[in-house]
């Protein structure tokens, strides 16, 4: 449940270094660290937690507020041609991606050093075979070349199946997804699931939508695998043919597979059964062959099955699919994750489909690239060597301090709940009390080992990150959840909410401007830092889904009726205030996909604020600072941490995968529901900004 939308893995800003040049150190560190500050000056301008720079001054606050603190930067802004928008993550990531770059061009320089220690040469190693472009482009598909034979081998289902495992261990997209995973009602301990998956589009409805713009895009993707298949070596019939095939196939899947808007109800993937009773289910898999195909040793007694009616279909398909179809469809799973990483026709055709759902124009340069990749595959890694550049005690210290100041008042506001009984507010505040936090990095680094990476071909290295990070996991089946472990990582600009163990995480990639400044006065870090970040995780554990899990973790209804029907009815008025937005064209934002986060936003702000006030009492209220009152510095503050730029195609992408609003929605949608906004830029009722109270949901 993370708090903001942005895509790929991204990076850190100008005022960390000088965080960390001010806490001392080694005096060769300090100049390297100075070296990297001047770098990070010539090439990108500061950022900062609230930019009145930014502020269109004839825009009215209290008509469009996002228009208001934005609305200078969206004038002069325009989105480079290989982004899908630009905005706060964009910016953030390009100050984290440079730390990045250093970090690996360092590690690739010294891997042949006998005194470079294992990981570190291994970082080095995989981020040297990604840049590699002229191996690239001498070996194309060859690389592919074994594991495709072993799938034109296949003829029989037990073959077929092995097959599957091995491309699933590899990071393939076949059929479906197998991960140990907290189980729902013991959240101690892991348990097998099986999930949904095998779809080469992003959603379900991108194959079952009907009109023009829908069956362009289904006439754009059989296009696009069999021009895969074509560059991987078929002629250009049996490619046109196989397509078909394989289309139809993943359209069947699709049509069985559960839509993301009921994803959000936790019941309809909490299915958990006997080895027994999956076997009953899905007969056409032999599952101990599976389980012991994919390397798990454990004997497997229970599972959760998150999707029954895929599953059903998937066995029916298993049967009834001819073998040289499915052959088909694994030739072109097997090559489609590692596209981005083979020959330029590979990786333009990647890019030029793919492109249809983000708007870019253009590749980024192949250094992000392959930078965002080793991110991705081997994170701690590289996370370890990030903190060690970038980030001080002081600065995990003082989020701490804001962070803890979030929990506090929205411990206060929970007393303050005149809806909620008695014992759901108990359960509620033994619940917050238990929430844990983790912030900057992990206390444990992941220990890579294990994990082996050639000099050869970056696509080999990519599997070979992907059967590393599998087998690290595969065999955690009932044994004890590990509470230690992160599921971002750390330079990522991002932050999450983890139900099942409850807790909050986020990363040091996160914790530098425009998100957060030790530096900054209280009112711009509690908007920003506070309202949209730490305030919006907290409130997770208590939005639609989160409210169904317990302190510990477990999915159990702790609410009594009547609260439980409160909460229902005023969540139903969220749904429908965000219906009435408009995303972009003729679409609306879909209430109900998007509620979690939308109860996040409302509920962090609301606690932000509380916060600020909490610390303005400690602390004493400051006058005006660059002409604007503390509580106007928050709502400017909360503003600009959803300052984005969005081209059309990607909003519409956004329609139908993403569960956070446009962030003008993002932004606008609650301050207009808050009396303190209003009171602290003078709005009056019939102002846009301005909700009668009548409409005004009514929950944290």
């Amino acid at each position: 449940m993370s708090g903001h939308w942005f895509l790929g893995w991204h990076r850190v800003a100008r005022t960390l270094f000088l965080l960390v040049m001010m806490a001392g150190g080694a005096p060769l560190l300090r100049a390297q660290r100075q070296q990297s500050v001047a770098r990070l000056d010539q090439q990108l301008a500061p950022l900062r937690v609230v930019d009145v720079s930014m502020i269109d001054t004839t825009a009215k606050a209290c008509d469009d507020f996002f228009q208001f603190a934005n609305g200078a930067w969206l004038a002069r802004d325009t989105i480079p041609a290989a982004y899908p928008y630009s905005g706060v993550s964009r910016d953030m990531a390009d100050r984290n991606e440079l730390v990045i770059r250093a970090v690996l061009e360092d590690a690739m320089a010294k891997r042949s050093s006998p005194s470079t220690n294992s990981t570190t040469r291994k970082l080095g190693t995989f981020y040297a075979s990604c840049m590699d472009s002229v191996g690239a482009e001498a070996k194309g598909a060859t690389t592919m070349r074994p594991l495709l034979n072993r799938v034109d081998a296949v003829s029989s289902r037990a073959q077929l199946l092995g097959e599957m495992a091995e491309l699933q261990m590899n990071g393939a997209n076949a059929l479906f997804g197998y991960g140990p995973s907290a189980d729902a009602h013991d959240a101690a301990h892991y348990i097998v699931w099986l999930v949904q998956a095998g779809l080469g589009m992003p959603d379900r409805d991108y194959y079952t939508d009907q009109g023009p713009a829908a069956d362009s895009l289904r006439t754009a993707y059989v296009q696009h695998i069999a021009k895969i298949l074509t560059l991987a070596g078929d002629d250009a019939a049996s490619a046109s043919s196989a397509a078909d095939r394989i289309m139809a196939l993943e359209t069947e899947l699709a049509k069985a597979s559960t839509r993301r808007v009921d994803l959000r109800d936790p019941a309809a993937t909490d299915h958990p059964m006997t080895t027994a009773e999956l076997a009953a289910l899905v007969p056409n898999v032999d599952w101990p062959a599976y389980f012991h195909s994919i390397g798990l040793s454990a004997t497997v007694a229970k599972v959760n099955v998150a999707n029954l009616e895929f599953f059903k279909r998937a066995n029916e398909l298993l049967a009834s699919t001819p073998i040289s179809d499915w052959r088909a469809y694994l030739r072109f799973h097997a090559l489609a994750p590692v596209s981005p990483w083979l020959s330029a026709p590979f990786v333009n055709e990647d890019f030029a489909f793919s492109s249809r759902f983000s708007g870019a124009k253009e590749l980024l340069p192949r250094w992000k690239r392959c930078a965002r990749e080793t991110d991705r595959m081997m994170g701690e890694a590289l996370g370890q060597a990030y903190v060690a550049r970038t980030f001080p005690p002081e600065a995990r210290a003082r989020a701490r301090a804001v962070i803890d100041d979030i929990r506090a008042a929205f411990h206060d506001r929970l007393l303050r709940l005149t809806w909620m009984s008695d014992s759901t507010r108990a359960q509620a505040l033994d619940k917050l009390a238990k929430m844990s936090e983790k912030v900057g990095y992990p206390d444990r680094w992941r220990d890579y080992s294990r994990l082996v990476v050639g000099e050869g071909a970056f696509a080999l290295n990519v599997q070979r990150a992907s059967s590393f990070e599998w087998h690290r996991v595969v065999n955690r089946p009932g044994l004890p959840v590990d509470k230690t472990e992160w599921s971002m990582t750390v330079p990522t600009v991002n932050a999450y909410y983890d139900a099942t163990v409850n807790e909050m995480v986020f990363p040091a990639g996160a914790l530098v401007p425009q998100t957060f400044d030790p530096a900054a006065d209280d009112a711009a870090n509690y908007g920003s830092l506070g309202g949209s970040w730490a305030g919006h995780e907290l409130t997770h554990g208590f939005d639609d889904e989160g409210r169904h899990y317990d302190a510990a973790g477990n999915l159990r209804d702790w609410w009594i009726a009547a609260d439980s029907l409160h909460f229902s009815e005023q969540a139903a008025m969220v749904v429908r205030q965000y219906t009435g937005y408009s995303q972009v064209d003729t679409f609306h934002v879909n209430g109900r996909l998007t509620l979690g986060e939308n109860i996040a936003d409302f509920g962090g702000v609301l606690t932000g604020y509380d916060a600020l006030q909490r610390a303005l009492e400690r602390t004493g209220r400051p006058g005006r600072l660059e002409g604007y009152s503390p509580e106007q510095r928050f709502f400017i503050a909360y503003a600009q941490s959803y300052r984005q730029h969005n081209r059309p195609a990607y909003l519409r992408t956004r329609v139908t995968l993403d569960p956070h609003s446009p962030e003008q929605w993002r932004v606008n949608a609650p301050l207009s529901n808050m009396p303190e906004f209003a009171q602290a830029f003078g709005c009056r009722p019939g102002d846009s900004m301005v909700r009668p109270p009548e409409v005004v949901p009514r929950i944290w």
